[in-house]
């Protein structure tokens, strides 16, 4: 338990003044039952970094052992990146001195180094103002979101998006009899066949990551309605060639999973522009979230001509008095 009254009392919100008061099982593992309690806190924000959606939390919350907890009307989040405890900004936080003296006040409890990652220049502004010259933060380019006007994707217009055309059309040339479905519970089971058909031919199980994704994907299709997600597939002769699924969060649409057949020409530039198309009406952005620094990756995301790179990094106490 953490001594709010104590803290007024004494006139300070320094972390001493809550040591003792914050409890080490302050924090809880994130769950699907959660998801309200999450998006409650995370729809006060306007932030655009794909990791701050609920539904993106309780998917990977096994991966990354994310949990939460609840104090100061503010929602702290910690995760495992590597072999480093991260926790993120305090998100809807109303006092954001109360929530750092509290966060400061449980890693002191728990021998924890403060390291917020996550952290998106907003945020970093906002941290400066209330703290200044307090914190560092250095922003990392293989985290960076990438996020996408929803009427470029959707159109593929102008010079730029020839080569986006092309294999859209090269799509169509090879499938004719082609459609566009929302997923739905009726055909949630062959989208996992198709999703486990697609990890078995991208040897899913020799890669971590690959293997993982493809666990929450899984994850992902069985839980869409409790979660809110919302995507689509493409099916020619019959069978799913492409699927994405994603998330609506304030102004944008966040593309959480896109998987297509590579022998289907073009299923994925008319997966992208179909998905914009049909799950992103009213949205100004799609996110298709970073490339991790892997090299392919990273060029087909700029080759789909990002609007801006949302960027995060990661943000700690500068030595000296007040850090």
């Amino acid at each position: 338990m953490y001594c709010r009254r104590r803290t007024a009392l004494a006139g300070t919100i320094g972390p001493r003044a809550w040591i003792g008061c914050v409890s080490l099982d302050s924090f809880k593992k994130i769950t699907a039952d959660d998801y309200r309690l999450l998006k409650s806190f995370l729809d006060r924000e306007n932030f655009h970094a794909c990791d701050y959606s609920a539904g993106n939390l309780v998917l990977w919350s096994d991966e990354y052992e994310t949990s939460y907890a609840v104090a100061e009307d503010t929602l702290f989040l910690r995760f495992r990146a590597g072999n480093e405890m991260n926790f993120t900004f305090p998100m809807g936080a109303r006092d954001l001195p109360a929530a750092f003296a509290w966060l400061k006040a449980y890693c002191a409890e728990s021998g924890t180094p403060l390291r917020m990652n996550l952290v998106e220049p907003a945020m970093f502004e906002r941290v400066e103002a209330a703290f200044p010259g307090e914190y560092s933060v250095e922003y990392s380019r293989d985290n960076a979101d990438y996020l996408y006007n929803v009427t470029d994707l959707a159109s593929f217009s102008g010079k730029r998006y020839h080569g986006k055309k092309n294999h859209v059309n090269a799509f169509l040339a090879a499938c004719p009899d082609w459609t566009y479905e929302p997923i739905t519970d009726k055909n949630t089971s062959e989208c996992i066949e198709m999703a486990r058909a697609w990890c078995k031919l991208n040897e899913c199980c020799q890669d971590h990551m690959k293997h993982a994704e493809m666990c929450v994907l899984v994850k992902a299709l069985g839980l869409r309605a409790t979660l809110g997600l919302t995507g689509g597939v493409l099916r020619t002769g019959g069978r799913i060639v492409a699927l994405a699924l994603g998330e609506r969060c304030g102004d944008m649409v966040i593309e959480h999973f896109e998987k297509a057949f590579s022998d289907v020409p073009g299923a994925y530039s008319m997966i992208c522009q179909q998905f914009a198309r049909n799950e992103a009406g009213g949205a100004l952005y799609v996110n298709r979230e970073e490339d991790m620094g892997v090299e392919g990756l990273r060029k087909s995301k700029e080759s789909y001509r990002p609007a801006f790179m949302g960027e995060k990094g990661v943000l700690v106490p500068k030595a000296g008095p007040g850090a």
